[in-house]
């Protein structure tokens, strides 16, 4: 973690109390993360129908899959304009960009409308994903910020799950039509919300709008008497934010998060993408194999009310190396076994637990690395080199069932990525070990 003097406004952001104002915003991200999460599943889900309804075979939708995911990864790049530009203007447009282009995606006829569309919808999910986090951040005590990171991207799952479960029922009955039209309704009907309770960031409202009657009613909540925020002594982005992600000793673990990021979303993303397909292919219909891959989700969920205590006892590297893992064993299971229905639940269910679970607490980890001035490009330069993995993993899975691999055994290749996740944060556990050793004399010598 970064560590640097505070100012006397930074000081009174980093001890501010946890009240409405605070619990508003971490609920209204974390329904833009539910969204999210069923929106960024829609297309796998979708898959199978579509493959019956256009007569074509499923690999041919990779196309879709990648460019979904490099949406996303455009979006996460772009999020850095949060930092100069403002937050909350950049996620409503965020979730304008899903509602749209996820509603229009009920209305495509091939395989490059699709592609479109889903490239539009990612767009706006990959921007949505770390200024979550960052507005999350800037209005969390810092003592419980990882806590409360972890709380609003259990959104993520909650929504993938609870939509997985939705569109096992809908399916049926209206077709492959209704996922989009789930996906694109509730975050259009989000948006006036969103403009009217959902705060700025305090630090852009200082330094842009400490005058206005709004900013100071924000500021009185927060503790943060009027005198100080006037020094307009907060901690804000100047000049290339990227290039100071590299600076003041966090080059290492800027590289060595992006290596975790890129190999976790990898898998992430082939098994989310594929599973649904997968689990068709193997003998399930479309609706059941959509309830059985809900369980990837699920996973995740429960997964989060474990993690999140332990990394606040252990710390967040040792205690994700151990979770990233602990997915090689159902990876294994997954692909080696001929698991039925409906024990096949259980290692997609732990499989989701380490993959989804441990990206929210490296979400939650990368925010705390990066001090407040670059935490939105910071987050999202992780997630968006971590897409680079979420493009390579459905493109590898698409390669893999094309070359007639059986369909379970594509899984087996994300076992060699999950090692990698760990040892990058076995890596950055060392580090942090390094650097408490450095400090520690330090301090005590300043203290003497």
């Amino acid at each position: 973690m970064s560590v640097e003097a505070r100012s006397p406004v930074e000081e009174a952001l980093e001890t501010q109390p946890f009240g409405a104002l605070q619990l508003r915003v971490v609920l209204l991200c974390a329904l833009v993360q539910a969204f999210d999460g069923f929106d960024l599943g829609t297309i796998s889900m979708a898959v199978p129908s579509l493959s019956k309804a256009w007569g074509l075979a499923p690999p041919l939708f990779t196309t879709a899959f990648v460019m979904s995911s490099v949406g996303i990864l455009v979006g996460a790049l772009l999020s850095s304009l949060g930092d100069r530009f403002g937050r909350k203007p950049l996620l409503i447009i965020s979730v304008g960009f899903i509602a749209v282009f996820s509603v229009l995606s009920a209305f495509a006829w091939s395989i490059p409308s699709i592609t479109a569309m889903r490239f539009l919808t990612g767009l706006g999910i990959g921007v949505a994903m770390p200024v979550t986090v960052a507005l999350t951040s800037d209005y969390s005590p810092i003592q419980r910020r990882g806590t409360l990171i972890m709380l609003m991207f259990s959104g993520n799952m909650l929504g993938g799950f609870l939509g997985g479960q939705l569109v096992a029922q809908i399916l049926p009955i209206f077709g492959w039509q209704s996922i989009f039209l789930a996906g694109g309704i509730p975050p259009l009907l989000l948006i006036p919300f969103l403009m009217l309770f959902l705060p700025e960031s305090p630090r852009f409202l200082i330094v842009h709008r400490a005058d206005a009657p709004a900013t100071q009613d924000i500021l009185r909540r927060l503790n943060i008497p009027l005198h100080v925020a006037a020094s307009k002594m907060v901690d804000v982005a100047k000049g290339n934010p990227v290039a100071q992600l590299f600076v003041g000793g966090l080059a290492i673990s800027t590289i060595l998060l992006w290596i975790a990021f890129f190999a976790n979303l990898l898998n992430m993303y082939l098994f989310g993408y594929w599973m649904t397909t997968v689990l068709t292919l193997s003998g399930l219909t479309p609706e059941t194999a959509v309830f059985y891959a809900s369980m990837f989700s699920l996973g995740g969920i429960l997964s989060v009310l474990l993690l999140g205590p332990m990394i606040d006892k252990f710390g967040a590297p040792r205690v994700l190396a151990c979770s990233f893992a602990s997915g090689v064993v159902f990876i294994l299971i997954i692909g080696l076994y001929n698991v039925p229905a409906p024990y096949i639940a259980i290692p997609i269910l732990g499989a989701g637990a380490a993959m989804i679970g441990s990206q929210v607490g490296a979400n939650a980890m990368a925010a705390g690395t990066y001090p407040a001035r670059i935490r939105s490009t910071g987050v999202g330069w992780a997630l968006g080199i971590g897409r680079l993995g979420g493009i390579a993993g459905p493109a590898l899975g698409g390669a893999l069932l094309a070359y007639g691999l059986p369909p379970k055994q594509i899984f087996l290749c994300a076992c060699g990525p999950a090692v990698v996740a760990a040892l990058a944060t076995i890596l950055l556990t060392m580090k942090a070990a390094r650097r408490r050793d450095i400090v520690s004399p330090v301090a005590q010598t300043n203290t003497a």
